[in-house]
């Protein structure tokens, strides 16, 4: 089969209502740190170290200063939607007050993404947290809630009259592990009790979050979670494997279904936290109902009886999940991207399965979804196969899902342009629109163009 047929028959099998997207993060593409307060992810690059090539937050992608071309981009796409974050600290620096200044780029941002009849999609949380509010105890601050409502507050009264979609979160699991229990992500504290307890504050942030939103009239509500399949490669690694899968998958949906946390968690975690931060009160505002739930897949984590070398991937690590037993590693298998994490499109399936069956009555999204390749500019193009590929695999692998029963609503793909990857800085490209970090360059990869294509295709 031609991959031109492979993707015609693609196209065909999406819904007349299924919406198709694009995804950032305001950290990595904004740039503009002159015209915002400072947040973790600032502190946490200006140590050296830090981030593996010294990147720092300007220029990132100069998103604030190219915002025209790159809802052009958008538009050149046909996307449905555009997913993209608030900075908390360009609209509240200091986590207090506001900034007219920054509103008013966010108000230009959602007005000009409906002009071109994209639908904005607001995460008001991806990890960029003021330096001020982490200086008074960050994500274990028992009253980051309240910082958090009121965020929430002043971004729902200036755009809430325009933005039909909103998530409270990004990936609690990865601000909470990644950047309190260990040391990988900012602020970088490398505590695990620090980790449990962040990641109850985070979601009694999104509880109030919610409440604030419910309460300015906004529907379609909704948090996104990194999901993903834990797969024991032996039988004497099931309950390793078990393990991950509570902590990276079903303590998040339980939180959300009002369902009690497992005793094994308690059991695995006795000698590193006692629990006594949680309250019952807080715990029924987190299981209020959401609209939605938005699941970032990349990989599966593979599980293996431990040796002495095992391939290592970014974020596959037990230490990113205190309290798992002894005896085992991870270990992706080929094909894998570079960030050594492997190529498995039926787990996407077997993921939203699993969280549908969890989380029933839910309709769902895929709200990040792609690669990071080896990506070479050569005559103006980027022909990135290996990503096509991905896509074609992983939208693929959804839709399954979808015709077997799970109410998927749309998909987005991560990410619109190569930006900051975090810790790992601008070497790993996920972009579907190549990004020269000296000249700003936008040029389209033949991922983009397989976008292009199929939307064009839908009809």
């Amino acid at each position: 089969m031609s991959e031109n047929t492979a993707t015609k028959q693609l196209a065909q099998r999406f819904p007349s209502n299924f919406i198709v997207g694009a995804a950032t993060a305001s950290w990595q593409v904004e740039g503009d740190s002159q015209g915002r307060g400072s947040s973790i992810w600032d502190d946490f690059a200006a140590v050296p170290g830090n981030i593996a090539d010294g990147t720092k937050a300007d220029p990132a992608c100069d998103h604030v200063n190219r915002l025209e071309e790159d809802l052009d981009n958008l538009a050149w796409l046909g996307v449905d939607a555009y997913r993209f974050s608030v900075s908390w600290p360009r609209v509240m620096p200091g986590g207090k007050g506001k900034s007219e200044e920054g509103l008013a780029f966010y108000e230009r941002l959602v007005d000009g993404l409906r002009a071109r009849n994209i639908k904005p999609v607001l995460t008001l949380y991806h990890w960029d947290l003021p330096s001020e509010l982490e200086a008074i105890g960050g994500w274990h601050n028992k009253d980051i809630h309240n910082y958090f409502a009121d965020y929430t507050d002043l971004v729902a009264s200036r755009l809430g009259d325009r933005v039909e979609m909103w998530a409270t979160l990004n990936e609690p699991w990865v601000s909470a592990y990644l950047g309190y229990a260990t040391k990988i992500h900012a602020p970088g504290h490398g505590d695990a009790a620090k980790g449990f307890e962040a990641a109850y504050r985070l979601m009694t942030a999104h509880a109030s979050g919610l409440e604030v939103l419910r309460s300015h009239g906004l529907k379609n509500l909704g948090t996104v979670l990194n999901l993903t399949t834990a797969i024991a490669d032996e039988p004497e690694v099931e309950h390793i494997a078990d393990y991950v899968d509570l902590l990276q998958n079903r303590f998040w949906l339980d939180l959300l279904a009002g369902r009690p946390l497992e005793q094994k968690l308690f059991d695995n975690t006795k000698d590193i936290t006692d629990w006594s931060f949680l309250d019952q009160e807080q715990l029924k505002k987190i299981a209020a109902p959401i609209d939605w739930l938005g699941i970032n897949y990349y990989t599966p984590f593979r599980v293996i009886a431990a040796q002495e070398q095992s391939k290592q991937a970014v974020g596959q690590d037990f230490s990113l999940f205190p309290g798992t037993p002894a005896g085992a590693a991870m270990n992706p298998l080929e094909p894998r991207t570079e960030m050594g994490w492997e190529i498995h499109a039926p787990s996407m399936t077997t993921t939203l399965k699993a969280t549908a069956e969890r989380l029933p009555d839910v309709p769902l999204y895929v709200t990040e979804n792609g690669g990071a390749f080896d990506d070479k500019l050569v005559d103006g193009e980027v022909h990135d196969q290996g990503r096509v590929d991905y896509y074609l695999g992983h939208i693929s692998a959804a839709l399954d899902a979808m015709d077997q029963g799970v109410d998927l609503r749309g998909y987005f793909a991560w990410s619109l342009m190569d930006n900051i990857e975090w810790a790992e800085g601008l070497a790993k490209r996920f972009g579907i629109f190549y990004v020269d970090h000296v000249t700003q360059v936008r040029t389209p990869k033949d991922s983009a163009k397989l976008i292009k294509e199929l939307n064009s295709l839908r009809g």
